[in-house]
């Protein structure tokens, strides 16, 4: 896409706005304004047959009433049917506009303070949301206006019907404050503990490995069953509240009709009215209510809903999407990393302080230092996961949010330390789950990585599903697969975090001959590791404590007073950092 001044994207521009919607609500509206005049139907059909076929036992008149009444209602039928089908439709396209920037908002806020206690919850404010558009709520709002036009048709049967109709209208609007008043904390409480209970779910589901091995059901299910009992208890409190004012609004209008019938005999009696009036003022009367009665029965419906899209609403800005960058060409020739300090999201604490280094096409370094010192904190820094509290991240000269997050995720190659492989086929997730990957270099990121031969003797080959995560596999081929996935595309780029932790020593030769092999196309390697033996593919050395860099330089220089001394690795920092 060829940029221009006019691509920023503006922070609530993901938002829909009524103004997308204008001509499907007029429709909407219109569909209403026919469907409310059909609803006079009953009552008018009622009325005629009162008043003028009974008395004047008229069978040709009943059989022209019937056919009418019939055709009316099959009208009714079919609008009340087309305005629930587009109202369905506003629902999807609601939620495939929206949909991408939940996903995106999952994503994001894992590296962000609330990205832990949120989890999933933007897809499931959205999903609320659209299953309430979905319903038959919002077409109550649609019907709502349409009350006083059916009070006005009661008091021209009479002021005395008109009156009772608009009494009981307005118990309905004060049950229906009662119920926005009443619902909005148990429903917010709903939500929340709703999150915190989904959360700990998928963490259990995640980790129940480690759960069974190390005989933490029992506790983990006690935490579970108080969780959830603090979401079924505001679960009850939201119900109840809203089905006893929904039941109380039931009654209401049932009574109301019972009332309406017994004025129209009143009348009747009293020659103030005719008999057909009975029956068509109380059906008349019910109808006005049967919109105020419908939005209580969905206030809790949209009451959730209207917090769910207050809290979409609130992500979106918080996180909007970022402007479109002037592309720029893929990086070639240096990363430079200047005063760089790192906090962890939602810490307060620096965990790398102020690092500062440059390295040019073909270097290979490696980053080792005691537990704790920041490696990890650093590879992420380098890659663009975590933001730099201070300092830069440079390719080419140019800082890591200059590029548009595709050149970048094509330039770059990261191996985290925790591996983590998707749902799908090996070829799938060595290619990022690029729908065009070309299938020769899929095959050469795995010959580069040592695993092609591993792969072909699979009884599926490069179509074998790893299943989630990669439970199908061992941990040496999860990390040789995911090492394979960093390095497809030859990105300028390349991150290992750990990259040897699960390798045997063909894996280690695999990756040594792999690091070689990034370097002598012009790329830049940065390893993080434990092991002395795997730096033999590189040819600079950081050494990290406590966040800083404590020595920077070529490994002979670095490794050297390592290697005359007896200690660990990991004890031996403080003498690399005096070189």
């Amino acid at each position: 896409m060829a940029w221009n001044s006019h691509s920023i994207v503006s922070r609530d521009d993901a938002l829909p706005r009524l103004s997308n919607y204008r001509g499907i609500l007029l429709a909407l509206g219109l569909f209403s304004a026919l469907l409310n005049t059909l609803y006079l139907t009953g009552s008018l059909y009622m009325l005629q047959v009162y008043d003028r076929v009974i008395p004047s036992r008229s069978i040709p008149t009943l059989v022209a009433l019937s056919i009418l009444a019939a055709t009316l209602y099959f009208g009714q039928g079919v609008l009340d049917f087309l305005r629930n089908r587009v109202m369905a439709r506003i629902a999807r396209c609601f939620d495939e506009r929206l949909s991408p920037h939940a996903f995106d908002l999952i994503v994001r806020l894992q590296l962000t303070e609330k990205g832990g206690r949120l989890g999933l919850q933007p897809m499931r404010d959205l999903d609320q949301v659209r299953q309430f558009l979905a319903s038959g709520g919002p077409l109550s709002f649609f019907d709502l206006p349409w009350m006083p036009f059916y009070l006005v048709i009661c008091f021209l049967f009479h002021p005395m019907i008109g009156l009772a109709a608009t009494a009981g209208a307005v118990f309905l609007i004060c049950l229906a404050i009662c119920t926005e008043a009443f619902t909005r904390r148990p429903i917010r409480a709903v939500a929340t503990q709703g999150a915190i209970r989904n959360n700990l779910a998928e963490a259990s589901r995640r980790n129940a490995q480690v759960i069974t091995a190390m005989g933490m059901t029992s506790r983990l299910t006690a935490a579970w069953e108080s969780i959830n009992r603090k979401h079924l208890d505001a679960h009850d409190q939201a119900g109840d509240i809203a089905s006893g004012l929904g039941g109380l609004s039931k009654v209401t209008r049932m009574a109301l009709q019972s009332g309406v019938l017994g004025i129209g005999a009143y009348l009747v009696i009293h020659g103030e009215a005719s008999a057909g009036v009975i029956i068509a003022g109380s059906i008349l009367s019910a109808r006005a209510l049967a919109p105020a009665e419908q939005v209580i029965a969905h206030w809790k419906g949209f009451s959730a809903a209207r917090q769910s899209w207050a809290r979409l609403r609130e992500l979106l800005s918080a996180l909007p999407r970022q402007p479109e960058a002037l592309p720029l060409r893929k990086p070639a020739s240096s990363l430079s990393v200047e005063g760089l300090s790192l906090v962890p999201p939602g810490g307060t604490r620096p965990v790398v302080v102020d690092v500062s280094f440059t390295l040019n096409s073909g270097s290979g370094l490696g980053i080792i230092g005691p537990s704790a010192s920041g490696k990890s904190s650093l590879a992420r820094g380098l890659v663009g996961v975590w933001a730099p509290r201070r300092g830069t991240v440079r390719l080419d000269g140019a800082a890591l949010e200059q590029y548009s997050p595709e050149l970048l995720g094509q330039s770059i190659g990261y191996l985290p330390q925790d591996i983590e492989l998707f749902e799908g086929t090996i070829g799938e997730n060595i290619a990022r789950f690029d729908p065009k990957a070309d299938p020769e270099a899929i095959i050469s990121a795995a010959e580069k990585a040592g695993v092609h031969d591993m792969i072909v003797r699979l009884p599926q080959g490069y179509d074998t599903r790893i299943g989630e995560d990669g439970i199908s596999l061992s941990g040496g081929q999860r990390q040789r697969i995911a090492l394979a996935r960093a390095l497809y595309g030859d990105p300028f780029l390349v991150v290992l975090d750990e990259p040897n932790s699960n390798l045997d020593i063909d894996g280690e030769k695999a990756l040594v001959k792999a690091i070689a092999t990034v370097r002598a196309r012009g790329g830049v390697v940065v390893m993080i590791t434990h092991r002395p033996s795997a730096v033999a593919g590189i040819d600079q050395v950081l050494v990290l404590a406590n966040g800083q860099a404590k020595a920077f330089g070529p490994k002979d220089q670095i490794m050297r007073p390592m290697a005359r001394a007896s200690v660990p690795v990991p004890a031996k920092m403080a003498i690399a950092g005096a070189t």
